[in-house]
C-alpha cells in the first residue's frame, strides 16, 4: 500500500523498528528524467539489554555516500512510482482540488528561452500535482510532484520578455515546476490552491530533529546521551562536507538580494564557511560575513547554531581534551560566542545548545572551553536580538571574552572611555557617565547622542551601543570606498535631554558646559541673548527677562578669539565657545570689565583677552549698569 500524503518516514513506532529508507519529501515529475541524488540515511534500532529492560533509542545517522553506478541505485522515476499509486485521471476523485489546461515551461527554460512552453492537463490533489497528456480517460500520466510541508510556491508573475504568460512556480526537493497561463486570474487560482495544499501538510522532521528529541528525553542519563552521540556521526565534528541541512528548510525559497542561493543551498554554504574558519588567517571578517548571512536570512539562524553545536562536539558529546589546545577548534567556539550575543535560538535548538554547553562545562571544568561555555550561556540569557551584526572590533573582543571600549565625548570632560558589552544600552552608558561626572543629583536629564559636525540625534534609551558602533564602522567603510569622500567623523556624545533646569548652577559645575551645548531636539543651535553688566555676564532666551545663567567676571579666567565670529571664554575649568557676528564689540566690553577690580579679583591686572587688544578707555564706553543684550549662536564647549 503506498504511503499517504507525503509521509516518507517508515517509522510506525520510534522504538523497536528499523528505518529502511527515508526521503525528505516529494517525488519528481518523471517526464524530464531528473538526475538522481543521494541524501542522508539513517536507521533506528533498539538494543535488547540484559534483564529485558528497554534500552535507550539507538540511532545511526550517516552522511550521503555517492557509491556505485546509478543503475545500482533507485532511479528518480522509480522513487516517484513507489510513492504515487498507478492510476489514470482522477475525474471522479473527491480528492481533486483543481484541474485544468496549463502550460509548463521546460526544465531549464529560463536559460533556453527559445524552447516554447508545453501544454498539458494538470490535476492538483491533496497529495500531489499530476501532469497528464490529455483530459480524457486513459490519458498517460507524464509526471507527478509529491507535495510536502517543505514545498514552496512563488508567483504569479508575468514574464513579458520570454513567454508573455503568467507563471506560478512550485519548488520541490530536486527541481521546480513552472505552470503558465495566459490569464492572471487562472494563475492566481492555481497559486492559492497550491499554497493551501502545502499549508495543510504535516511538518516533516529531519533525522537531526529526531536525535535532538532523543537527547532531550535522555538528558538525565549521561550514558544514554553519550551512546546516541557515539552511534550518530551527524551530531559530531566532521571534516567532511554536509550535503543537506540539519533542519527542515523549505525548497526553492527565494532569498533577498543578489548573491544568495535558496535556503537549503545557503545552509550547505554556511557549513563550508565554518570549515574555512579553521585555517583562516583573518577569521574576523569571515565571521562577520557568516553573521550577516544569518541576519539577512533568519531561517538559517537555528541551522547555524546546530552546525556550531555539531562542530564543537566530540565522540561522546563534549569536546575532546585535545580540542582545548586546538586553535582550529577554538574558532568554532569564538563564532558561537558571537552568535549567542547576536541572535536568539529557537526552543528546541536552544534546549539542545544549553545541554551541550552544560555537558562541556562538566567534562572540562577548568579548561578554556568551559569558560567559553559559561560566557555563551550568560549571553543567551540576555540577548534580545540585534539591529546589526557585531563590528569587527566587537567580534575581536568577543573572541577573547572581553568587553569593548567605546569613547563618549562629554562637554567639559573631553573623551571618556566606557567599557561596554553586546547588551549595554544607551541609557546605561548615559547613567554611568552622569554618575562619573558627579551629576547624579542634577534636575536635568541627560542622554547619549550620535554626532557628526552639526548633525546629531538622540539615541533611545534601549538602543544597543554595540549596534551604533557597527553603524559607525559601516558608514566609515562606505565613505572610504568613495573617492575624495570626507571622513564621517561620527562619534558618541553625552547631551542634556529634555526641559532645562539651570537654576542653582555654580560656575565650577560640570553641568555648565552641558547648558551651553544644549540644542533643542538635536536640531539647529539655540540662539541666546548675552547680557554684559557691570559685575557679571548673563545668558537669557530671546524675549525673556530672567536670565537662565549668570557668571561674574571674577570667575572668567581668560578669553580669546578663536575665529572670525567665535569667542572662547574660560570659566572655571570649562571653556565656552560663543558664536556671534558681534564678537569684536563683546571683546571690547569684556576687556573693560576684566581690567576693573572686583571682589574676586581685587587688584587690576592686564586684560586676559588676546588677539584684539583694547585701545579705548572704560570712560569712553557707555554705562553698563543695565545689561546690554548681544544675540549670538552658542557653539560647542571644549575642555
Amino acid at each position: 500500500m503506498p504511503l499517504p500524503g507525503g509521509l516518507w518516514w517508515l517509522l510506525c513506532c520510534r522504538r523497536g523498528f528499523t528505518l529502511l529508507h527515508r526521503d525528505y519529501g516529494d517525488g519528481e515529475l518523471s517526464g524530464d528524467g531528473d538526475e538522481d541524488e543521494d541524501e542522508e540515511t539513517f536507521e533506528l534500532r533498539t538494543p535488547s539489554p540484559a534483564g529485558g529492560r528497554r534500552g535507550p533509542l539507538d540511532v545511526t545517522l550517516t552522511q550521503p555516500v555517492r557509491t556505485g553506478p546509478i543503475s545500482d541505485r533507485l532511479q528518480s522515476w522509480e522513487e516517484t512510482r513507489s510513492l504515487i499509486p498507478e492510476k489514470g485521471l482522477l475525474e471522479d476523485d473527491t480528492d481533486v482540488v483543481v484541474k485544468g489546461w496549463l502550460y509548463r515551461e521546460p526544465r531549464g527554460g529560463g536559460a533556453r528561452p527559445w524552447l516554447p512552453p508545453r501544454r498539458a492537463w494538470f490535476v492538483l490533489t491533496r497529495d500531489s500535482l499530476d501532469q497528464f497528456s490529455s483530459s480524457g480517460k486513459g490519458a498517460r500520466r507524464l509526471g507527478s510532484l509529491v507535495l510536502t510541508s517543505l514545498c514552496s510556491v512563488t508567483g504569479p508573475e508575468r514574464r513579458p520578455k520570454e513567454t508573455g504568460l503568467w507563471s506560478v512556480t512550485v519548488s520541490g526537493r530536486k527541481h521546480s515546476v513552472r505552470l503558465c497561463s495566459p490569464r492572471q486570474a487562472e494563475a492566481e487560482r492555481w497559486g492559492v490552491a497550491l499554497r493551501e495544499v502545502i499549508a495543510s501538510k504535516a511538518p516533516l522532521e529531519t533525522p537531526t530533529q529526531l536525535l535532538l528529541r532523543d537527547i532531550q528525553e535522555s538528558c538525565g542519563d549521561p550514558e544514554a546521551v553519550a551512546l546516541i552521540y557515539r552511534r550518530n556521526p551527524i551530531l559530531r565534528h566532521t571534516s567532511g562536507a554536509l550535503y543537506a541541512p540539519l533542519l527542515p528548510l523549505p525548497y526553492g525559497v527565494c532569498t533577498p538580494g543578489p548573491g544568495y542561493a535558496p535556503l537549503r543551498e545557503e545552509a550547505v554554504r554556511l557549513f563550508l564557511a565554518l570549515q574555512a574558519l579553521e585555517g583562516a588567517r583573518r577569521p574576523w571578517p569571515l565571521m562577520q560575513g557568516v553573521l550577516q548571512t544569518c541576519r539577512d536570512l533568519p531561517a538559517l539562524r537555528d541551522e547555524l547554531f546546530l552546525q556550531l553545536a555539531k562542530q564543537t562536539s566530540g565522540l561522546s558529546g563534549p569536546p575532546r581534551l585535545l580540542a582545548t589546545q586546538d586553535p582550529a577548534s577554538l574558532r568554532y567556539w569564538q563564532l558561537l560566542t558571537c552568535m549567542s550575543c547576536t541572535f536568539r535560538p529557537g526552543g528546541a535548538v536552544r534546549g539542545h545548545l544549553l545541554g551541550h554547553l552544560e555537558r562541556t562545562e562538566q567534562a572540562l571544568p577548568d579548561s578554556e572551553l568551559a569558560e567559553y561555555a559559561r560566557f555563551i550561556r550568560r549571553a543567551l540569557s540576555r540577548t534580545r536580538g540585534r539591529e546589526l551584526v557585531p563590528s569587527l572590533a566587537e567580534i575581536s573582543a568577543l573572541s577573547q571574552r572581553q568587553e569593548l571600549l567605546c569613547t563618549v565625548h562629554c562637554p567639559g570632560a573631553g573623551a571618556c572611555p566606557v567599557a561596554i558589552n553586546s547588551h549595554t544600552t544607551a541609557a546605561e552608558v548615559a547613567r554611568e557617565l552622569v554618575g562619573r561626572l558627579g551629576l547624579a543629583r542634577s534636575r536635568n536629564a541627560f542622554a547619549l547622542y550620535e554626532q557628526r559636525g552639526a548633525q546629531e540625534r538622540a539615541l533611545a534609551g534601549g538602543t544597543l551601543v554595540a549596534d551604533v558602533l557597527t553603524r559607525f564602522e559601516n558608514l566609515a567603510a562606505e565613505e572610504a570606498r568613495l573617492e575624495d569622500s570626507p571622513n564621517t567623523g561620527w562619534r558618541l556624545c553625552l547631551r542634556l535631554h529634555g526641559p532645562l533646569h539651570p537654576e542653582g548652577l555654580s560656575p565650577d559645575s560640570h553641568e555648565l558646559p552641558f547648558l551651553f551645548e544644549q540644542k533643542p531636539g538635536g536640531g539647529a543651535p539655540q540662539k541666546l541673548c548675552l547680557g554684559l553688566g557691570a559685575k557679571a555676564m548673563s545668558l537669557s532666551r530671546p524675549g525673556e527677562t530672567e536670565p537662565i545663567h549668570s557668571v561674574s567676571y571674577g570667575h572668567v579666567a581668560a578669553c580669546q578669539l578663536t575665529g572670525p565670529h567665535t569667542l572662547a571664554l574660560r570659566v572655571g575649568e570649562s571653556q565656552l565657545l560663543l558664536q556671534s557676528p558681534q564678537v569684536e564689540e563683546i571683546m571690547q566690553l569684556v576687556n573693560a570689565y576684566l581690567a576693573s577690580p572686583s571682589p574676586e579679583r581685587p587688584y587690576s591686572s592686564p586684560p586676559p583677552c588676546q588677539d584684539l587688544p583694547d585701545t579705548s578707555s572704560p570712560s569712553q564706553r557707555p554705562g553698563l549698569d543695565e545689561p546690554q543684550g548681544q544675540s549670538g549662536c552658542l557653539g560647542q564647549l571644549q575642555k
